[in-house]
């Protein structure tokens, strides 16, 4: 069974329930959730928008490859209103990034993980921090909770529940 840390986030519409639908979605189509950090409120990252983000972190155990679940996340994050405009950051109803696919490094086409900005958004890491301090990350050999505290993010990011 694989382990998979996922990042969700939400800056349109009913966020919370987006999330909720995000995770049961994720649990029917993925795998099985085993953990998830609380909610986080930040600004949007690398863009202007009126709505702040809703965060959250979640882990899922899953028989499928790296490929077969970003292929799942697309479909579930189209269902749920994603629209995708490629190389330029908006708004969007869901977000679904993979941070982690056990400890292994994947460089294919369309996919890296782990995912390359981890260590420079607080947004990620500080939900990440709550549910695997930690974990090590397979490129910088150093923990999430290490990263946090060397993450030069200044944005105001806070647990909301």
């Amino acid at each position: 069974m694989n382990i998979v840390y996922l990042l969700l986030g939400s800056n349109l519409n009913n966020r919370l329930l987006l999330l909720e639908k995000a995770r049961i979605a994720i649990s029917e189509k993925i795998g099985r959730l085993e953990k998830q950090s609380g909610i986080y409120e930040s600004s949007p990252w690398g863009f202007e928008a009126e709505t702040n983000f809703l965060n959250q972190v979640i882990v899922v155990h899953s028989s499928f490859n790296p490929k077969e679940i970003l292929e799942k996340i697309k479909t579930i994050e189209c269902e749920l209103g994603r629209e995708r405009i490629p190389g330029i950051y908006t708004s969007r109803t869901i977000d679904i990034d993979i941070l982690f696919f056990n400890n292994d490094i994947v460089d294919i086409p369309d996919l890296i993980i782990p995912h390359k900005q981890i260590h420079t958004r607080k947004f990620t890491l500080l939900p990440l921090a709550e549910i695997a301090s930690g974990f090590i990350h397979p490129v910088f050999n150093k923990s999430i909770i290490d990263l946090l505290n060397e993450c030069k993010d200044q944005s105001v990011v806070y647990l909301l529940k």
